[in-house]
C-alpha cells in the first residue's frame, strides 16, 4: 500500500496563525507540511492539530469527527467516556478501549495537555451545536481529556 509522501510534524510556524488570531480570524490548518528539502508531505491531521496547540498554548483544543467521543465500547455510540484524566489513558490502551485510529488522536491530546492545554475535547461534528453543548453545558456531549 503506497500512502504517498508522509511526514511527521517537527515544528509549527506560529506566525501566520498568530496573525490570524490577532485579526479575529479563526485559522484553519491543513495537515500538510514542507520538509527541509522543500517537498510537501501529508501529516496526520490529529498530530498536526496537537502540535499546533503545543506551540500556541490555547486553553482548549477541540477535535471534531464523525463519532460522539471516545467510546468505552466502540460498538455502542452511547458509551461515551465524558471525562478522561491523562493518567487513565494507558490503561484504556492496554484494555483495547483506545485502539486503531484513536491512538494518534488521544496521544496528541495527551501531549497537548502535558504542554499546558487545559482541556482537549473530542466531539461529534455531525451533531448540531456540539461545540456549544460541550463547552457551555455541565454534561457536555463528547469526551474531555484533562490533566486530572
Amino acid at each position: 500500500l503506497d500512502v504517498g509522501l508522509v511526514g511527521e510534524v517537527t515544528g509549527v510556524n506560529t506566525a501566520p496563525l498568530l496573525e490570524c488570531i490577532a485579526q479575529d480570524i479563526t485559522p484553519v490548518i491543513s495537515p500538510t507540511a514542507t520538509g527541509e528539502n522543500g517537498q510537501v508531505y501529508n501529516c496526520n491531521a490529529d498530530v498536526a492539530a496537537g502540535q499546533a496547540a503545543v506551540a500556541l498554548r490555547p486553553k482548549r483544543l477541540v477535535y471534531m469527527s464523525d463519532v460522539p467521543g471516545l467510546l468505552q465500547n466502540p460498538d455502542d455510540p452511547a458509551s461515551v467516556i465524558s471525562h478522561l484524566p491523562v493518567a487513565e489513558v494507558e490503561a484504556l490502551k492496554a484494555g483495547g478501549v483506545i485502539s486503531k485510529g484513536m491512538i494518534p488522536k488521544v496521544d496528541s491530546a495527551v501531549t497537548a495537555v502535558a504542554a499546558g492545554v487545559e482541556k482537549v475535547f473530542f466531539i461529534d461534528g455531525r451533531l448540531s451545536h456540539s461545540l456549544l453543548l460541550e463547552i457551555f453545558t455541565d454534561a457536555g456531549v463528547g469526551t474531555e481529556i484533562v490533566k486530572r
